[in-house]
């Protein structure tokens, strides 16, 4: 009888988390649910989830954003909020392109842990109960960890926009369903993310391009971002109009090495004109692909067969 495998690996410095999944989850249930457990485990050691301290920035769901600066950070980006700065094109992805870019960087002792199903299932996770939730955690109304339960609520419970399907998952189990139902009961995939190859506490600084991008070759994929909340929450979603992935080799100016997970939206005419990529690049809805970085907590799911470790160098 099939079983669901998963397992961790890494590739060329590149973190891979890895899923073969079946549809047939009765037979293999409790051989599943010990490998569930062991990637839990991973994951809650390495602290995914959305940070929830009383200095909690502005999140957004999917898109962080940066902007088109090719030497240093002009005054307009002067006065914008630094970890908006993600945003790029795909005419940015040049080696030797140098761009201003923030990257979060969590200590994983603070970071919210996964619950299993079961756990998660019992707490009501809706916008409706905010009441109940902040009485239940003990916070306070209008405190900053209050607003940012308040906003992330609020985000999932948004309707998706056009071509778009969206989950926000509080389970590692629940995440695992919604991206076997968009690439298929009997598919295979894995998930990838931004891997720091070195560590300081520099957030923020100009980073170049050092090698040719590698491009993921993905036809479906489904983004999964951290939000901010007593525990870990997952805010994934899948899009049917094109996209891709790209893993850029990064140096900052103090040294720093990232082998950064961007992704390329190529049809933006969907998304609300005051999305804050547009205003960031300068731009109006559909007039640009529009690319983002994700930070290290945030997984990109592909199919397998279609991410073979000898990724296309796109120059």
């Amino acid at each position: 009888m099939e079983r669901d495998h998963i397992y961790i690996r890494r590739s060329s410095n590149f973190r891979v988390v890895t899923s073969y999944s079946t549809a047939k989850e009765m037979g293999a249930e409790y051989g599943f649910k010990f490998l569930l457990l062991y990637l839990l485990l991973v994951m809650c050691v390495e602290g995914k989830g959305g940070a929830m301290d009383d200095s909690h920035g502005e999140e957004m769901h999917g898109e962080h954003v940066h902007v088109h600066a090719h030497d240093h950070p002009s005054s307009h980006m002067d006065h914008m909020d630094h970890s908006l700065l993600v945003f790029f094109t795909m005419n940015d992805l040049k080696v030797g392109r140098t761009m201003p870019i923030y990257f979060p960087k969590k200590d994983p002792s603070r970071s919210p842990r996964l619950l299993p199903r079961e756990d998660a299932n019992s707490i009501p996770f809706s916008y409706e109960k905010l009441p109940y939730l902040l009485q239940f955690f003990s916070f306070s109304n209008g405190s900053p960890k209050a607003r940012a339960m308040e906003d992330t609520l609020r985000e999932c419970e948004t309707k998706p926009i056009k071509g778009e399907v969206k989950f926000c998952a509080t389970s590692l189990e629940s995440m695992l369903d919604f991206v076997r139902g968009v690439f298929g009961l009997e598919s295979q995939f894995k998930a990838v993310s931004t891997t720091y190859l070195t560590q300081s506490g520099v957030l923020f600084q100009n980073y170049t391009i050092r090698a040719a991008p590698r491009e993921v070759p993905a036809p479906k994929m489904v983004a999964c971002h951290t939000m901010p909340y007593p525990y870990a929450v997952f805010y994934c979603h899948s899009q049917e109009t094109e996209n891709k992935v790209f893993v850029v080799s990064l140096i900052g100016e103090n040294g720093d090495t990232v082998e950064a997970l961007a992704v390329c939206h190529l049809d933006t005419s969907q998304w609300g004109r005051n999305h804050v990529s547009f205003k960031v690049l300068g731009i109006e809805p559909g007039s640009s692909n529009v690319c983002h970085f994700f930070p290290e907590d945030n997984l990109v799911y592909v199919p397998v067969h279609t991410a073979s470790n000898n990724l296309i160098n796109v120059m």
